[in-house]
């Protein structure tokens, strides 16, 4: 089974935080969204042998896009692949996108007439319009709860919309995951527990869970540099990933990957296909996609994607993955999951002298109590699941081909 993930590069504001490929300008949605319907048909031989098991909109904010262009989108996968008789099709989405009330517009399937002929069939939630057009699972953007957290991180929606938006959505949707940032700079532990608890009160059955990280271009470096904003802490972020271990395991979640917890039965497959190393073709601007042996990436500018597919090419570079680069991404994969690394794995897929070089590099941290090996598989222990990317890169194969 295989994926195909979407990337939608708009946003209403820039988070602080964010260093995502994305336009705040809308001038050119119409025409990127018959761009990214086209990619889809242009890449479908790619995926001629593979069943798709999963569709998922991210971005940038999918939530902008209306209904009929999202519909356009899923019916162009549908038209184009072969997919499972019940692919989870998941849509990121942000509180302020999800009013309660929406306008359904007709001529949802057609690319030529879509955007000059709609008339108003009927009034329904957003929710009910979602459903309609094959979406089963949401991924809202909360991040907190908090008031000031929000304006901190310059999010579009405020805390009373995070909450409405997560009473309603869950009306219509059992499949729903929410974000929550932690680390924030001068959240207390007890506020960070606030945050969770809130979380949990609306019987979510996944939660994605993330560190505030500084990234070089973004508006929250240049606030930290200026000392409007403190720096975050490792140390504080070490503690709230604690306590966030500690409290969604009690209540019934299953901690499956590094920043992801899930009620069993509610694992993202989209997300969990990526750990697992199967393959996945990424779709629009700044997209990546992954065959097994290859890795490309679209061009992440708007216009050059746009020029690019209106001549019938596709605007990507790709690399060609050595024996090493491949061993390196299942270490980093495999320690940030519940799957772990698998010996046997590493033994028959990369050999031997690969598997020696694991377990000499691996034995420090044995020694630490931050890796264990259990039915030949290794994993990090509770100690060492935040610090899991770390003991990665110390595992890593120097790539000498």
């Amino acid at each position: 089974m295989s994926g195909i993930y979407i990337h939608i590069p708009f946003c209403k504001q820039a988070c602080h935080y964010c260093d995502f490929h994305f336009s705040t300008s809308m001038k050119k949605k119409e025409e990127m969204v018959l761009a990214l319907a086209k990619e889809i048909q242009l890449r479908k031989k790619e995926f001629e042998d593979e069943v798709v098991e999963t569709i998922y909109f991210g971005g940038g904010t999918p939530s902008v896009l209306q209904s009929a262009d999202l519909k356009l989108l899923i019916d162009a996968v549908f038209n184009n692949y072969k997919v499972a008789e019940n692919p989870e099709i998941t849509l990121e989405a942000n509180p302020d996108d999800l009013h309660l009330d929406f306008t359904r517009c007709d001529n949802e399937d057609t690319l030529s007439v879509r955007a000059e002929s709609r008339t108003v069939l009927e009034s329904r939630t957003i929710f009910e319009e979602y459903r309609s057009i094959g979406i089963n699972r949401l991924s809202i953007g909360i991040q907190s709860f908090f008031e000031e957290d929000l304006k901190m991180m310059n999010r579009a929606h405020n805390s009373a919309e995070a909450k409405n938006c997560l009473q309603t959505a869950t009306k219509y949707f059992d499949n729903i995951s929410l974000d929550l940032i932690y680390g924030i700079p001068g959240m207390s532990n007890e506020k960070w527990k606030q945050n969770i608890e809130t979380a949990l009160s609306f019987n979510i059955p996944h939660i994605s869970s993330y560190a505030l990280t500084v990234e070089p271009k973004t508006a929250l470096n240049k606030l930290i540099q200026t000392g409007k904003i403190a720096e975050p802490k490792d140390e504080v972020a070490s503690e709230h990933f604690m306590i966030l271990v500690e409290t969604l395991e009690a209540n019934g979640f299953v901690h499956y990957e590094l920043s992801n917890f899930g009620k069993p039965d509610y694992f993202s497959k989209n997300n969990s296909a990526y750990w697992l190393g199967k393959k996945y073709i990424g779709i629009g601007p700044s997209a990546h996609s992954y065959d097994g042996i290859s890795r490309s990436w679209n061009i992440a500018n708007n216009p050059l994607y746009l020029k690019a597919i209106q001549e019938n090419k596709l605007p990507n570079e790709m690399e060609i993955l050595s024996v090493a680069d491949r061993y390196n991404e299942y270490v980093m994969t495999g320690l940030r999951t519940i799957w772990g690394v698998s010996l046997d794995r590493i033994q028959a897929e990369f050999g031997q002298e690969y598997l020696d070089y694991l377990l000499k590099q691996g034995q420090k941290f044995i020694d630490d109590e931050l890796l264990f090996i259990k039915d030949n598989i290794l994993k990090p222990t509770s100690k060492g699941k935040f610090l899991a990317d770390g003991i990665a890169s110390d595992l890593f194969y120097l790539n000498l081909e």
